[in-house]
């Protein structure tokens, strides 16, 4: 039957109530309160370089069928997959790399459903009116491309049987294999790399400092007060200002309270640091961290380890804490594959591009394999079957 699809310019002309029947089931990010809170903080505009298009596909009865996040861009800060590199070669050449569509979550790299569709749709028939609908768009509006920025693997897949290319990156999460305590977990680890981390958490307890975690309604607003100036100060360190303002968080403090997850650090009785984290089901995601001073092992306290008390404590079988950090390898964080699909407008570049991402592609490959060879378990951790398919396979 045929589709309709059109762009909308906020998540209000979609309302919560058919994008949240679309989105159930989902990671908490695509939730209509954290992408509308977004929008109505104004931490997501056109003069913040993400103007909201997003994507809705109805059926021929007008019944919404399909809804995807879509923004115009004019840049590529809070991406966490990096083409800058592309746009300059687009300059060089004289040509304008912005405008481009993006498909994603702002400033968050979590992976997830990018394509939310009801339950009695077909996949791929949505997809190739979406793609043909994009393309459409972008030659309107003079944009050089669309990126789909951590999207599942599946759905990676199906975009690159529609003419996406695929692009391969690495993070690292922590995996529950049923651990009944911290304690447990280390037990996994070999004895040198265990007294580490022991080491690192008793370092924490000898200055005296206390971390609570705090969940949905518990996190009162002086802890809000506490935790935004702790999370603007840290990029007011590197000279930046943090992407979200203080009205997003009280949105969402508001509207999703269930999915919050606050570790508040205190020494005698004074907050001093602070790490947010939203949840689901069956995964926390660390997302934001602040402090004033910096203390010994606190980060890696507060974003890590009370992160695995939390999982281990509620039964949660993954921690994403978020892009990058090698440093993570050793406090046992697997690195796992992402993905990201790309459409380039631009024959030649578009040639170029998939060139560069093969060569892209093995050398992440590579990157991976030697990061699992730092992976801190003991042999018999690392035969159980399941840590065998994640090193396998990511």
């Amino acid at each position: 039957m045929p589709l309709r699809v059109e762009f909308v310019d906020g998540m209000e002309a979609v309302g919560a109530a058919d994008w949240n029947r679309l989105a159930a089931g989902s990671e908490p990010f695509l939730r209509y309160q954290f992408l509308h809170a977004l929008e109505a903080s104004g931490s997501v505009s056109a003069k913040t370089g993400w103007q909201p298009c997003h994507v809705t596909v109805r059926s021929a009865d007008m019944h919404l069928v399909a809804v995807m996040p879509l923004y115009i861009k004019d840049n590529s800060y809070g991406e966490y997959v990096f083409d800058w590199s592309w746009a300059h070669a687009y300059s060089r050449n004289g040509l304008d790399y912005y405008p481009k569509l993006m498909s994603s979550v702002p400033f968050t790299p979590a992976t997830g459903s990018r394509l939310l569709l009801d339950a009695n749709s077909d996949r791929q028939a949505v997809s190739a009116a979406v793609f043909t609908a994009v393309k459409t768009l972008a030659e309107k509006i003079g944009a050089s491309s669309w990126h789909i920025l951590f999207p599942e693997d599946r759905e990676c897949q199906q975009w690159q049987d529609s003419g996406l290319m695929s692009r391969l990156g690495c993070q690292f999460h922590w995996f529950n294999a049923g651990f009944t305590s911290f304690d447990d977990f280390l037990q996994s680890f070999a004895a040198r790399k265990r007294k580490r981390l022991k080491r690192e958490r008793r370092r924490v307890q000898e200055q005296e400092i206390k971390l609570t975690s705090y969940t949905g309604v518990e996190i009162t607003g002086a802890l809000w007060q506490s935790f935004y100036e702790f999370y603007q100060f840290t990029y007011l360190k590197r000279g930046q200002q943090g992407y979200l303002n203080e009205d997003f968080f009280l949105r969402i403090a508001a509207s999703m309270p269930e999915n919050l997850v606050m570790v508040m650090a205190s020494l005698h009785g004074k907050p001093v640091g602070s790490a947010l984290c939203f949840k689901n089901q069956t995964t926390l995601f660390g997302r934001y961290w602040g402090c004033r001073e910096e203390y010994d092992c606190l980060h890696f306290e507060a974003c890590y380890y009370q992160g695995i008390d939390y999982c281990i404590a509620h039964g949660l079988q993954r921690f994403d804490p978020g892009a990058q950090g090698e440093h993570k390898i050793q406090r046992g964080f697997v690195p796992v594959k992402t993905w990201s699909s790309h459409w380039i407008a631009h024959a030649e570049f578009s040639d170029a591009i998939a060139r560069f991402l093969d060569d892209e592609t093995q050398g992440v490959e590579s990157y991976r394999s030697e990061c699992c060879a730092m992976l801190p378990f003991n042999s018999q951790y690392f035969e159980t079957a399941a840590v065998k398919d994640l090193i396998e396979n990511g």
